[in-house]
């Protein structure tokens, strides 16, 4: 999706809890999952419909995790027929980033994507302000 992306608002009748994520999600991203889904909720910003994108999201995320995670075992590259080459994985987890950015702008999971959409205002219903202990 190219130029501007529209601005994530509140819909009436947004998903009010966290459904369990799909059992065919690798573990990797169904981690990822219970990390974003609350704070998606919180803002009601999702419906039933929305959550292809969100599964095909946490699908990306787990994805680059596992393939960094072959590499960080394997080694950043391999010996082949015609020399040392680049890990296969490198592809894979770069495609995936790529993807993953993507839905994460639309979801509005990235801090210029939420700028979009506004946060509530501190004290009203919704606020919730994760680096408040740091007194910042």
């Amino acid at each position: 999706m190219r130029g501007r992306k529209p601005n994530l608002q509140m819909i009436e009748g947004g998903l009010s809890k966290v459904p369990r994520p799909p059992a065919w999600l690798p573990d990797e991203a169904k981690d990822e999952w219970k990390r974003i889904l609350p704070s998606l909720i919180k803002r009601k910003v999702l419906t039933d419909t929305d959550m292809g994108t969100v599964e095909a999201y946490c699908l990306a995320a787990g994805t680059v995790r596992r393939s960094q995670a072959t590499i960080a075992r394997e080694g950043d590259t391999v010996e082949t027929n015609t020399g040392t080459k680049r890990h296969p994985a490198f592809q894979t987890m770069f495609q995936s980033l790529t993807e993953q950015r993507r839905l994460a702008a639309e979801l509005g999971l990235t801090p210029a994507s939420r700028m979009k959409a506004g946060k509530p205002p501190e004290g009203e219903e919704g606020y919730d302000d994760p680096y408040s202990d740091l007194g910042i």
